[in-house]
């Protein structure tokens, strides 16, 4: 199972801390039944921070017109909401959230080119509040598809989530599928979308991180 790199520092010192707390609790009280259980207790966690950090491979799906999930999650919301930050109109927002148990590394959504990027420090507030879209810490990528297209993909911080990894920059050529970034410990990623795009998807459905095709744009040059 490959690690992404943005846990190796975090699960190399959980497995140091492990070790050394197994080590001094046997070597002062001996292996006994409550030694053992309560050394289980900071074994498992590396456990659980190995699995959370875990970069499956993916067959990506998307394309420069098929938008697929930036992330592993559930759709909590599809609806029209007026996009301030970039656009300044109304656009269709698409939001996936992560919880603790699902891979947090996000995917770019969308072939194109990078034309905007912004990274806004911020709250921690719930990822399923509905202000976390822009009071959290976050980044805001948009991507430019071949027909000049433009969708938001927003990676937001959550109660818990401390760190969010972007590798998108500016007038960058990224295909769907290529990993976006990582969010650390729960979080949600938002689309922002042309209104009247095509949405695949429904509240409470699960999608899978580069290969769920939650959208799909208009073909411009098909007019």
């Amino acid at each position: 199972m490959k690690i992404n790199k943005e846990g190796l520092s975090t699960i190399l010192i959980s497995v140091i801390f492990t070790a050394l707390f197994a080590s001094v609790l046997f070597y002062f009280s001996g292996i006994r039944i409550w030694t053992v259980a309560l050394s289980a207790i900071p074994f498992f966690l590396s456990v659980f921070l190995i699995t959370f950090f875990r970069e499956p491979k993916r067959r990506p799906s998307g394309d420069s017109h098929s938008i697929t999930a930036p992330a592993d999650g559930k759709i909590v919301i599809i609806e029209e909401v007026e996009e301030n930050e970039y656009f300044h109109e109304k656009r269709l927002q698409v939001s996936v959230f992560m919880s603790f148990f699902n891979v947090h590394i996000n995917w770019v959504p969308l072939t194109g080119k990078i034309s905007f990027f912004k990274y806004h420090p911020g709250n921690y507030l719930a990822a399923w509040h509905p202000k976390s879209s822009t009071k959290n810490e976050r980044t805001t990528v948009v991507i430019k598809n071949e027909d000049g297209t433009e969708v938001l993909c927003r990676q937001i911080a959550g109660l818990f989530a401390r760190r969010v990894v972007c590798y998108a920059e500016f007038d960058k050529n990224m295909k769907a599928g290529e990993k976006l970034g990582f969010i650390k410990f729960g979080s949600r990623a938002d689309l922002f979308l042309p209104l009247g795009t095509k949405v695949n998807v429904k509240i409470g459905d699960y999608v899978t991180g580069a290969e769920t095709i939650v959208a799909e744009l208009e073909r411009k040059n098909e007019k």
